[in-house]
């Protein structure tokens, strides 16, 4: 490595095989450990967690100890060092024995940090899961001038916040992406042109049920990107067919999801992130009912865990892929997912999500909360305008009149740009209140539009006394 190199590794920052430490720490053992169980990795002395460079004081003294130490692994391991300036950088190699342990214990490498395993959990989950998981394996199909997308590729490492000096191929070897020349599947799957090519089922399908049976399909939808890609418009998907509450305040209306966005992100990320991409026949799948959404992936839980841990210890079958989706903030430290769901949820109001586990699926289960009617408060009106094909549309009505009653004469288009709806559901909501004798159109086709009926009001008052 070279002072160039060493530049674009502290730019790059810290991550699935790449650690930064300040000065000889105690625990380098257990890091180095988690590294060799792992893909293997760099491990920077003389490095803040910033990628500021404060340096170390470089003897072959500590380099004797820090290569000791992986000697004294079980089994033995062999590392190397060299010096960059004042900075130590160990290089790590993957394992070829694994799993390794350092004074009776074991480490891996999930995303930027380092867990410790008990020996039969890991010795379970390697040999389940095989020495080499399926996102670190090699992918002799995959050709990296035909087959890669390359906008995909750079909108990746813009995202990643990585330097664009080096060129593509060094940038993959980098992220640990690239062997022998060939791309692994991680990467098929973030830059493929055509992911089915490759991977039939490694899509994500949508569907939208009528009622809460799941018999009759009123849309179907097929996502068959790359993982990013997929990923964004899936979500487009889900808050095009949930219900979206629309609140006017005198000022610009906002928007409210009737489920939060945010906990919804985290369970698509961790259906992404965490299926079994081995299972040939199967893929993620998002179904949508008046009374659910739930997210399905391939794969329960991890080999090496038991339903007991569920939500207080995480392993990930997808170390790689991870790892690389944190880069791109997609997803955020292993094991916080669930707890990030259900804070989401109760900053809502609301309560979950569920989950349904087996041997062979993970479902996250979202209720949705019952459409209520709006009541007026001050300064503006409160009311949920259907997104959706189902659910009622009570408070889609008492918006649009109390619109209406604010801003007389106006016609369709300032309806939908005024509640963020689309022209169809306006046309539905503007029928409804002409139907009840609320509304009426004035003036010529052209130019005319609608206000309140004169004197409904009134008539309302003078019924409920009587």
């Amino acid at each position: 490595m070279d002072k160039k190199e060493l530049e674009f590794i502290l730019k790059e920052g810290e991550g699935y095989n790449l650690e930064f430490k300040e000065s000889d720490p105690s625990d380098l053992g257990k890091e180095i450990c988690a590294f060799a169980n792992a893909i293997g990795g760099k491990i920077l002395l003389g490095v803040n967690d910033k990628g500021e460079i404060k340096g170390i004081n470089i003897t072959n003294r500590l380099k004797s100890q820090i290569v000791d130490i992986a000697r004294n692994f079980s089994p033995k391991l062999e590392i190397g060092v060299e010096e960059i300036g004042r900075v130590l950088v160990i290089n790590v190699p993957e394992g070829k024995n694994k799993p390794y342990s350092v004074n009776g214990k074991f480490f891996m490498r999930y995303g930027p940090n380092s867990q410790q395993l008990e020996r039969e959990e890991i010795r379970e989950f390697f040999f389940k899961e095989g020495l080499i998981l399926w996102d670190e394996k090699i992918n002799r199909d995959f050709d990296l001038e035909k087959d890669l997308n390359k906008k995909v590729f750079g909108n990746f490492t813009h995202l990643a916040n990585l330097s664009p000096v080096l060129g593509r191929k060094e940038l993959l070897q980098n992220l640990s992406l690239l062997s022998e020349g060939h791309l692994k599947n991680a990467g098929v799957l973030l830059f493929a042109k055509d992911v089915t090519k490759f991977f039939q089922k490694a899509i994500i399908t949508c569907v939208l049920y009528e009622g809460t049976d799941k018999v009759n399909i009123i849309d179907k939808k097929d996502f068959t990107k790359d993982l990013y890609l997929n990923y964004q418009e899936v979500l487009d998907y889900l808050k095009s067919k949930l219900n979206t509450q629309i609140i006017i305040t005198g000022g610009p209306h906002q928007k409210k999801l009737e489920l939060p966005e945010r906990a919804l992100r985290e369970a698509l990320a961790n259906a992404i992130g965490h299926r079994d991409y081995n299972v040939q026949g199967a893929k993620i799948l998002v179904e949508i009912s008046l009374d659910r959404v739930e997210i399905t992936n391939p794969g329960g839980l991890v080999k090496g865990l038991k339903k007991e841990d569920f939500g207080k210890k995480s392993l990930s079958r997808n170390n790689l892929l991870f790892g690389l989706l944190q880069r791109i903030n997609l997803v955020e430290n292993v094991g916080t997912g669930i707890r990030r769901m259900r804070e989401e949820m109760k900053a809502s109001g609301l309560t979950g999500p569920e989950f349904e586990i087996s041997d062979d699926w993970f479902t996250i289960i979202f209720k949705r909360p019952q459409l209520q009617k709006s009541e007026g408060v001050s300064g503006g009106v409160s009311g949920g305008v259907s997104g959706g094909v189902s659910g009622g549309v009570s408070g889609g009505v008492n918006a649009l009149l109390e619109y209406i009653k604010q801003h007389p004469g106006e016609r369709v288009i300032h309806f939908e740009k005024a509640l963020g709806v689309p022209k169809r559901t306006v046309e539905r909501l503007i029928k409804q209140l002409k139907e009840e004798g609320k509304i009426e159109f004035r003036g010529s086709p052209k130019k005319g539009g609608y206000g309140v009926v004169v004197g409904w009001s009134e008539k309302v008052v003078r019924k409920r006394v009587k």
